[in-house]
This record gives structure tokens, C-alpha cells and sequence, in this order.
């Protein structure tokens, strides 16, 4: 085997979470080698943020991420969180710039710049990346790790997958990472869509698109709360989007796989108990509702789509004047205001999702420094793992520190192998 086909670490993808192991593996002086099935780097960075690269958030914690056992993600951020982030990047040229109050982004504007300041650390730090490599297997023989591809054969000491999951396929995350963990004889990852649009089967949804309005949204499960979340929520012909949406979707996901009954509630005055809300609601109507329709009085409360729907799911007719309103019928408007009720069917898949729910099972995971607990020398690092993040830079937070503490891991294992 040629000698340039052989290194200390090889990492398999050259996503956020590989290109973060490879810098760390390379400042620890292990030699590094990357190996990626397409023909560039890093392109799902390129879409993150809508393009701006929202790549990490002051607020992190157990409560921002989501798997089996989301409390694994501590000891990783304990190693590399939030500071250690900002210092990393800084080092690399970024100048962090703070919005929404948390939301970190590079000063340029660019999610390019994160991608750029990555593969020159790379390059200045003498790792080697080979795109279109074409992977067929990967197995441990003797104590090392041999990769067979249609580039002929690699062969390293330590090995991380850093492969992703099968989110937006046409950056590179494909599940093409799954066999070789499968392989390794860790269990078959359950996979999932995670920040993803919601699909509804009610005909009111063609009369709402377009919408976007403030409120609250609560996914139940075979008529059990499963999680919430307000913010802007987006109403399309299909179902409901928004990051509220995103928020609960994997939950709606792997309850859909199981086959069980999903829906969504959605509450268009989350800032008013139903008490308050019908004591408003009421006054709009008598006090204010003279020579005005049901649909007149609701005008500068709801958009008038909404407003629309939400009186013909009341039973109410728009023309019917406000003030011969009763009190039950405005009592039912509010309560169909406060919690419309939408069949969730689907989701948009994998193509729309922003990341994949489910992955390697972190019990067989060392969560210090991401080794398998199967396979000595076999390390993983970001999307590939059962964590997932909510929207706001939690998932590439992620990316950064498992990557930073697999390499680093890897180069340990690498001493210790000496």
C-alpha cells in the first residue's frame, strides 16, 4: 500500500463535526486523513442560519438537546462548549457577532466564512481530505482499521465516523454512514426527521397558507402532551411550519413511525389565559361590536384569514352582527382560538429536515471521549450520534464538541496505543 494512503487518525466525512475532529487530532499531532463522498466540504454548513451560520448559543444545557439520553451531551460540553467554541473560532479569524439575544454568527454575515476558516486550519495544520472517495467498507483487522474505496485502500490505527445522518441529502447526509455502524456491531440506529415541517390533513390549512402569526404549539401523542413551544408559527396548505413547528417535530415523527395518533393544538393568544381571553373576547363583541360584523370585530386581533377560519370552526356565520352574539358562541371562538386542533399525518422527510432524531446509541458511546465502547480505537462525533439539538445553533454546538473531544480522544488512544 502506497505510503500516502496511511495515517495515524482517518475520519470518515468532512462535515462540521469531521472537519472539528481532524483541526483537533492535528493540533495534537496525530497525522490525519479525511475521507468524503462528495466533492466538497462542509456543505451543509453552507445552509445553516439561512445562510448566515447561526454556529453555536450562549444558553446551553441538558434542556437544549433531545435523544435517549440527552444528559450525554454534558460531559462532552464540560471539554468543549459555548467558551471554548467562540476561543476556537476566534482563533481561526471569526469574529462572533450576538443576536436574538444568544444567537452567535460570524461578523461576515456568510456561513461560507465558517466552512473557509475550517479547511485552512486544515490545510495549515497538513490534513489531507479526499472527496469522491467512493467507501465500500470499512473493517478492523490486526489492529487496524482498513478502508476499502474505490481510490484504492486506506488503512489507519484510529478511526472516527463523523458520517452524519440522512438529513438534506443533497449536502452529503445521506445514511451512507449506517452499514459501517452496523458493522461494527453497535445497534441499528432508528432514524428520524428532526426540524422539519409538520403535514395535516384538515382542508381549513388551504385557507390559512401563507399565514404567519405569534402563538403556541403543543404536539400530543395518543392524547398526551409531548412538547411545546411558542414562537412565530407559519400555516401552509400542507400543515404547519415555524420554528415552534421544527421544536416538536421529531416528536411527531417517531410517534408517526409507531403508528400512533399525533396532533397538534395550536393557541393564537398564548399570552392570555382562557378566563382573560373570554372576558377580552366578549367586550370586542358588546362593548365594541356595535355595527360591526362577528369577522369586523375580530379586525386588528387576528389576520383576516385566520379570523375567517376560526369563526367557521366556531360555528359562527362572519356576516352575523357581533353584538347578537351569546356569550357561548364568543366562549367557543375563544376556545377554538386557544386550541385549534390539526391531524398531523407526516412530515415533509428527510429532504426537508434540518437534522436527523436518532443515531448511534449513546450507551455505547464513552462520553469522555467518544470512543465505542465495542470497538477500542473506533471514535464518533456529531449528527451520526442519538443527539440532536433545537434550532438555534444547538445541533452544529453539538457538531464542534463532539468532533473537538473525538479527536482529541483519538489522538490519546493514539499515545496510549504507543
Amino acid at each position: 500500500m502506497p505510503m500516502e494512503k496511511k495515517a495515524e487518525i482517518i475520519i470518515v466525512g468532512a462535515g462540521a463535526s469531521g472537519l472539528a475532529a481532524a483541526i483537533q487530532a492535528a493540533r495534537e499531532g496525530a497525522r490525519v486523513m479525511v475521507l468524503e463522498h462528495m466533492e466538497a466540504a462542509g456543505k451543509k454548513i453552507l445552509s445553516t442560519g439561512n445562510g448566515k451560520c447561526n454556529f453555536t448559543n450562549r444558553k446551553q444545557g441538558i434542556a437544549y438537546y433531545r435523544g435517549k439520553d440527552p444528559a450525554f451531551v454534558l460531559p462532552v460540553l464540560e471539554q468543549f462548549g459555548f467558551e471554548e467554541t467562540l476561543r476556537f473560532f476566534e482563533g481561526l479569524g471569526i469574529v462572533p457577532t450576538c443576536k436574538r439575544g444568544g444567537y452567535y454568527y460570524p461578523a461576515s454575515g456568510q456561513a461560507s466564512s465558517v466552512r473557509e476558516v475550517l479547511l485552512m486550519e486544515c490545510r495549515r495544520r497538513k490534513v489531507e481530505i479526499f472527496y469522491g472517495i467512493g467507501l465500500r467498507s470499512i473493517e478492523k483487522r490486526k489492529g487496524k482499521f482498513l478502508f476499502h474505496t474505490k481510490q484504492g485502500e486506506f488503512e489507519s490505527i484510529a478511526c472516527i465516523l463523523a458520517t452524519g445522518g440522512k438529513a438534506a441529502r443533497k449536502t452529503g447526509s445521506d445514511g451512507s454512514g449506517i452499514p459501517y455502524i452496523r458493522g461494527f456491531g453497535h445497534k441499528e440506529p432508528v432514524l428520524v426527521p428532526a426540524l422539519v415541517q409538520l403535514e395535516g390533513k384538515q382542508e381549513f390549512l388551504k385557507e390559512l397558507a401563507g399565514l404567519r402569526t405569534e402563538g403556541r404549539i403543543r404536539l400530543f401523542v395518543e392524547g398526551e402532551e409531548a412538547a411545546a413551544d411558542t414562537g412565530e408559527i407559519q400555516l401552509t396548505s400542507f400543515g404547519v411550519s415555524g420554528i415552534p413547528a421544527f421544536q416538536v417535530s421529531r416528536y411527531a415523527s417517531y410517534a408517526l413511525l409507531e403508528g400512533k395518533d399525533v396532533k397538534a393544538q395550536l393557541d393564537f393568544l398564548p399570552e392570555l389565559e382562557k378566563g382573560q381571553a373570554k372576558d377580552r373576547m366578549w367586550r370586542r363583541f358588546s362593548a365594541y361590536g356595535e355595527g360591526k360584523t362577528a369577522r369586523e370585530a375580530l379586525v386588528g386581533l387576528f389576520a383576516d384569514k385566520l379570523a375567517q377560519v376560526l369563526l367557521w370552526q366556531s360555528g359562527i356565520a362572519a356576516d352575523k352582527p357581533a353584538v347578537r352574539c351569546s356569550r357561548k358562541e364568543v366562549g367557543r371562538l375563544v376556545f377554538v382560538a386557544k386550541e385549534l386542533v390539526i391531524d398531523i399525518i407526516g412530515t415533509k422527510g428527510f429532504d426537508a429536515a434540518q437534522v436527523t432524531a436518532g443515531g448511534v446509541d449513546t450507551g455505547e458511546i464513552q462520553a469522555r471521549t467518544m470512543e465505542s465502547r465495542l470497538v477500542p480505537g473506533l471514535f464518533f462525533a456529531g449528527e451520526v450520534v442519538d443527539i440532536d439539538g433545537m434550532c438555534g445553533g444547538y445541533n452544529l454546538q453539538w457538531a464542534w464538541s463532539s468532533g473537538a473531544v473525538a479527536g482529541k480522544g483519538a489522538a490519546r488512544y493514539l499515545r496510549d496505543s504507543c
